[in-house]
């Protein structure tokens, strides 16, 4: 090996590794990205040795100090260039390697008991801990704009779709909540994850875990960590927590895809029910009128390319024999697309919708009344007409509207009257044709009636304001 580069393998080796095998080993410009944690895995690490008297007084100072330079170095290039240039394959052996600069040969009694295994597993951790709540930060962005836009159009009424056919009025806010659930969901989901995520572990060697007397829970602690893993060789090769991480990241894509989806098709001329601003909309090279929703439109392909990494991950783990095999080493790859690609999504999400126009004369105009049929049939039920019959009744009204070239509310009376006497007087019968009642009725917990749709929001600005305190509380202990 070449003697200018300080490694942490190679002693038996008398050639260096070839180019390609380079290529594809090397992970520097990948996990470069961890070097803050490395840093105060490091830190830590060399803080415990010194506890358990394996490192003198001298060389953990020397060792801390030289830790810090490293850390600002690294910064700086990383600040000005957007990567490193080391000659090593990662980031750990560039920081030990930068440290051997600055601390000398104390930098080498650092690895003690310490294996890359349990390092880069620890490394990854600490990241994903502090990027799931950057993440948690994201989404509470995006629920509280949706909150606001809901409370600000309660008194939008809006056709209500299943199978892209007019079905039902429903307030816009309704619909907007529709959508705000899932993601509700998402943050429970995503703070599940972190009992299982926060178990440090860091002390369990390559595979048989640590020879000295180290105290692995005060170390966890030290690190931040909630607890320890609790066999050395699952600690080195589990990857669940990232399945986990992947699986949650593919299903959140999937609602935002959604709720991308809805809002396109709103957006589109035939709709008209959004506006996007200029910031999230894009034109044509070609058609000057044009004005696309390019931005939510990525953000449904994104849910595809986010399923394909969460099941190409598993895919890698499936046949794995024990315990570290190095074809682990995409995890972080595979991990840092997914998070970046998925907090990117949020927030072209939370800004479309937070700036977009909603034109309420457009929606209301696109109600009509063969949407208030079911109403009919409710009409007929509070009547006493058992709603199987209320229903052919009102599909028998339907079809004779449909014959005159009418619709329910033009048809006359008297037709009514002819088909079903319970559809009561004239009066009564055209009260049914109001959109505003019509969505009243519906008074149940979780319904589009104004009542019903402002309980939601209540309970969703308390959940709101509870996890910014509990975000603010876990960023204080990040």
């Amino acid at each position: 090996m070449s003697a200018d580069r300080y490694q942490l393998w190679g002693g038996c080796f008398e050639e260096e590794p070839s180019a390609v095998l380079r290529r594809l080993n090397d992970s520097l410009s990948v996990d470069s990205r961890l070097y803050r944690e490395d840093i105060r895995g490091s830190q830590c690490w060399a803080r415990e040795l010194h506890r358990s008297g394996l490192l003198s007084h001298e060389d953990h100072q020397a060792i801390q100090e030289g830790l810090a330079k490293v850390e600002k170095e690294i910064e700086e290039e990383l600040t000005k260039h957007g990567c490193l240039n080391d000659p090593e394959e990662d980031i750990h052996s560039a920081v030990e390697r930068r440290l051997h600069a600055h601390a000398g040969d104390a930098a080498l009694r650092l690895h003690t008991a310490r294996s890359r295994n349990d390092q880069s597993a620890t490394d990854t951790r600490l990241w994903m801990m502090a990027s799931m709540q950057r993440l948690h930060s994201s989404l509470l962005e995006l629920i509280t704009v949706l909150v606001k836009r809901a409370q600000k159009e309660i008194d939008i009424i809006a056709p209500g779709y299943t199978h892209l056919q007019r079905a039902q009025p429903i307030r816009w806010s309704h619909f907007l909540l529709s959508h705000t659930w899932p993601l509700h969901d998402d943050v429970a989901r995503l703070e599940e994850q972190r009992s299982r995520l926060s178990r440090s572990p860091l002390g369990s060697g390559a595979i048989a875990g640590c020879a000295f007397p180290i105290d692995r829970a005060r170390l966890a602690k030290d690190l931040g960590f909630e607890d320890i893993t609790p066999n050395s060789m699952f600690a080195v090769s589990s990857r669940d927590h990232i399945v986990e991480f992947l699986n949650w990241a593919s299903l959140c894509s999937l609602h935002l895809s959604r709720l991308a989806e809805d809002l396109i098709i709103y957006s589109s001329q035939e709709f008209s029910f959004v506006r996007f601003s200029d910031q999230f909309s894009t034109g044509s090279s070609l058609m000057p009128q044009k004005r696309n929703p390019d931005g939510l439109e990525l953000v449904r392909g994104a849910a595809g390319l986010m399923l394909g990494v969460s099941m190409a991950f598993s895919c890698v783990l499936k046949g794995l024999p024990s315990t570290y095999n190095k074809d682990l080493q995409s995890d972080k790859e595979l991990l840092f697309r997914s998070y970046d690609k998925l907090q990117d999504c949020l927030k072209v999400v939370t800004g479309s919708i937070d700036t977009m126009e909603v034109n309420a004369d457009k929606a209301l105009a696109a109600l009509e009344p063969g949407m208030l049929a079911t109403d009919l049939a409710h009409a007929l039920v509070r009547s006493g007409v058992p709603f199987r019959r209320a229903h052919h009744l009102v599909g028998a009204a339907l079809r004779r509207a449909a014959a005159l070239h009418l619709d329910l509310r033009t048809m006359p009376y008297c037709e009514y009257v002819a088909i079903c006497p319970e559809f009561g007087t004239e009066e009564e019968l055209r009260a049914v044709f109001s959109w505003e009642a019509s969505v009243e009725q519906y008074t149940s917990a979780g319904g589009t009636s104004r009542a019903a749709v402002q309980k939601q929001l209540d309970d969703l600005a308390i959940w709101i304001k509870q996890n910014q305190t509990v975000s603010c509380t876990t960023k204080k202990k990040i």
